[in-house]
């Protein structure tokens, strides 16, 4: 039993460590990229998977800044079954470049620029992406919903997720173009 006590302390100490490591090292500047934080997250493997399909990630680990409405793998579960397996076959690289950047916006848009900015236009902003889409952000419920070119709707479930070059806002449904 008392070499127990020993073996669990070091245990803990490890674990310790393993948890205070990533403060640490954004304490030092070393907050990963877009790509980065989105691979380091479980939540985005059907992401990072699509973004490396279309070819996007030196894009997306570029200077920025870039502002990133990312949908979960939950959102991509939503789209007709077989989508996310055609979608990121070579020959449709096109069609998933489109979609994959028009959730990308020049520039840094944290949660309270983007609320000043429905605000100060009348309860409806328009988000221009880098892929061309046009979509509309609106407050609904409490919460900021985002409405695609198709009619579709996703609410924004998590914000200001920082990153070296940018910010990640979660989605919950996949932003289509026309």
């Amino acid at each position: 039993m008392m070499r127990s006590i020993p073996r669990r302390l070091a245990v803990l100490a490890l674990a310790a460590t393993a948890v205070s490591t990533p403060a640490f090292a954004d304490h030092h500047g070393a907050k990963p990229n877009i790509v980065g934080v989105a691979a380091g997250n479980a939540d985005f493997s059907t992401l990072v998977t699509a973004v490396k399909a279309a070819g996007l990630v030196d894009t997306l680990s570029g200077a920025g800044p870039f502002t990133v409405f990312a949908p979960t793998n939950a959102a991509f579960g939503k789209l007709p079954a077989g989508t996310v397996e055609t979608l990121v076959k070579p020959e449709n690289k096109a069609t998933l470049t489109k979609i994959l950047t028009c959730h990308v916006v020049a520039g840094k848009v944290v949660a309270k620029d983007l609320l000043a900015a429905i605000t100060a236009n009348g309860g409806a902003y328009t988000i221009k992406t880098v892929g061309g889409c046009q979509f509309k952000a609106a407050v609904e419920g409490g919460k900021v919903v985002i409405t695609d070119e198709k009619g579709g709707k996703s609410t924004v479930a998590a914000t200001d997720v920082e990153a070296s070059n940018g910010v990640i806002h979660v989605i919950d449904s996949v932003l289509m173009p026309r």
